[in-house]
């Protein structure tokens, strides 16, 4: 584990990275459990999804090892509640860490340690029988100290670096479509008129588990927002730029076409 890894193009001081769709495999049915729950041909549930890590540097009088002190994260892209969808996640730390192989078996999905040295971290999704047999690896830089140097580090502004997907779940179960086709954090498709599926009945102890979602997370202040009406709002702001700049463009063309041609010099004989 390298002390002072830097993490290839990365912005200052953390940053975001561009999201992608992440197709799940179709799932794979079992002979023996065919039929017991139809699936949704040709359709798609997609849960929006950030993972990352926080890290804050501890100053001077900490330790030379525990230097800083992160969290390492999969939250809801507008911090709702995974659980509906993810079953459990599994953090595989760097071997050097007392147990590096942590299991999470419910929300939120996280967890914190102290440390000196920047690593790559591997997060394994493991998803609800009626979503997914399969588990998704996603792969993250844990991140500590920001690209700029020139002066200390500070102890109350943290290195923030966050990463967003989509998970796409094509085929879906009539029980998976059931269960979150009112839920916020997911995104489910558009069907046929007069098409209803009844949720299933909620399990009576529902109640008493405790929230999944990270909207009064301690860490929440310093989540990045990858909400669609931000994304609008950013496409928007980029589309009067670019107006305004073919506007410019038309100016500078009109006066150059209004401007008297300069003729040629007549050529000069001996």
């Amino acid at each position: 584990m390298s002390a002072r890894k830097q993490g290839d193009g990365q912005p200052e001081d953390g940053g975001a990275t561009a999201g992608k769709r992440l197709k799940i495999a179709k799932f794979s049915e079992d002979p023996e459990k065919k039929g017991l729950s139809r699936r949704l041909k040709d359709a798609e549930i997609s849960l929006p999804i950030v993972y990352g890590t926080i890290a804050f540097y501890l100053g001077r009088k900490a330790s030379e090892s525990q230097s800083h002190k992160w969290t390492v994260y999969v939250r809801g892209a507008t911090n709702e509640d995974l659980s509906a969808v993810i079953k459990r996640v599994v953090f595989q730390l760097h071997p050097s860490f007392n147990n590096p192989t942590r299991v999470m078996e419910a929300p939120p999905f996280e967890l914190s340690e102290c440390g000196w040295g920047e690593f790559e971290i591997a997060i394994s999704l493991f998803f609800h029988p009626d979503v997914c047999d399969k588990q998704l690896d996603l792969y993250h830089h844990l991140k500590l100290y920001p690209e700029d140097e020139s002066g200390p580090q500070s102890t109350k502004k943290p290195v923030v670096v966050e990463s967003y997907d989509e998970i796409v779940f094509p085929d879906p179960s009539e029980a998976f479509y059931a269960r979150v086709q009112n839920n916020p954090a997911v995104i489910v498709p558009r069907m046929p008129a007069g098409f209803n599926i009844s949720a299933p009945v909620a399990p009576e102890n529902t109640s008493e588990r405790e929230r999944g979602d990270t909207k009064d997370h301690p860490l929440s202040q310093w989540f990045m927002n990858f909400s669609e009406a931000d994304e609008l709002l950013k496409l928007a702001a980029a589309r009067q730029q670019v107006q305004a700049h073919i506007v410019k463009l038309r100016r500078q063309l009109s006066v150059m076409d209004g401007m008297p041609q300069l003729s040629k010099p007549a050529p000069a004989y001996e």
